[in-house]
């Protein structure tokens, strides 16, 4: 099951862009509650490594399962 970036928690360190190994990681357009850019996670990409939690310093931005209401996309 593909992770999600929680729009709304994102601080957009974007650590995650540079491990993710199949490049489903994109930036979002304007900027989240915070004002600060956010990413999204391509759910048709994502093929659940987890890689992206273990390097995101924010607590709750990236959770293991598919939640489309949590995140915005700018696809």
């Amino acid at each position: 099951m593909p992770h999600t970036i929680t729009t709304e928690t994102c601080k957009g360190i974007a650590d995650c862009i540079d491990v993710c190994p199949v490049a489903c990681i994109h930036k979002g357009l304007g900027k989240n509650i915070h004002g600060t850019d956010w990413y999204w996670i391509d759910f048709q990409t994502c093929i659940d490594c987890g890689i992206c939690i273990t390097v995101c310093p924010v607590e709750g931005a990236i959770i293991p399962e598919e939640r489309p209401e949590l995140q915005k996309t700018s696809s």
